[in-house]
């Protein structure tokens, strides 16, 4: 997808984040958006900024992970602008702590967000990109998508699963002229950490301290993630500390893993 001039973009979790900048950078280059998030109030003022930049924005409040709801959004975006060209997955949440310290229940949302979520989207919004001359689907994955971290188990599964689905899709929908591309941030200053079920309140302050100070903008990543639709790429790597775990899995399966246990004994809890 090379101008997204006049173009429709599905965007989900776009109430704030990386949601938020990639409506906002969708708009400045000339496509509508339908927003889909929980946050109504913050759907609100993303659909106002967009109206700022002569772009017309419809809000959705929904669930990804309600498959029931989620059926029904097609339609809600098709009646309020007719098409729909690009869909971003971009809704997530995060569970920290070692699998044995994760509930079911912690499981079980996450699941239904992070990877469900994706699902959803793709299979009810993808009959209509069918439709589209140069359509594009984008899955957020994670740096956590490329190699597992401890304390994220839940998180890298969801991850790892998010970014398989999006490259079988790559290969089945590459005749079809429908681009896929996953993306694979690493620290991004949102509200992830803060909305993510810790346990260990000390850790999770530390965690967003770290965010805060060294994390990329989030417009900064929505840029990259544009760029790579409009270069049909099937991954985009945000931010060195994922380019370097992505290359140190390549390059030594084995002993990534083995670093990975190492840094986390010398930093202490993880959850």
């Amino acid at each position: 997808m090379r101008d997204f001039r006049d173009r429709v973009a599905v965007v989900t979790g776009a109430a704030s984040g990386i949601g938020r900048a990639l409506s906002l950078a969708l708009a400045r280059r000339g496509a509508n958006v339908a927003l889909v998030d929980l946050n109504a109030a913050g759907l609100a003022d993303v659909e106002r900024e967009i109206a700022g930049l002569g772009r017309k924005a419809s809000s959705h409040v929904a669930d990804v992970a309600d498959r029931a709801r989620m059926a029904e959004l097609p339609d809600e975006v098709l009646g309020a602008h007719g098409r729909v060209s690009l869909l971003v997955n971009n809704a997530g949440v995060s569970v920290g702590g070692t699998f044995e310290e994760q509930s079911l229940a912690d499981l079980d949302w996450i699941v239904g967000i992070n990877f469900w979520g994706v699902v959803h989207g793709c299979k009810f919004f993808l009959p209509h990109l069918r439709k589209e001359a140069g359509a594009h689907i984008v899955n957020l994955s994670s740096m956590f998508g490329l190699v597992g971290f401890p304390g994220q188990s839940s998180y890298c599964a969801t991850k790892f699963a998010v970014r398989g689905l999006s490259e079988s899709l790559w290969v089945e929908l590459r005749d079809a002229g429908i681009g896929v591309t996953s993306v694979h941030p690493g620290g991004i200053r949102t509200d992830i950490v803060r909305t993510s079920r810790i346990s260990n309140a000390e850790v999770k302050a530390r965690t967003i301290e770290l965010f805060d100070r060294y994390a990329m903008l989030p417009e900064d990543a929505a840029e990259r993630i544009l760029r790579g639709v409009e270069r049909n790429r099937m991954r985009v790597v945000i931010c060195r500390e994922a380019r370097v775990a992505d290359w140190l899995k390549r390059l030594a399966p084995s002993g990534s893993q083995r670093l990975l246990a190492a840094i986390a004994r010398r930093a202490g809890p993880i959850s």
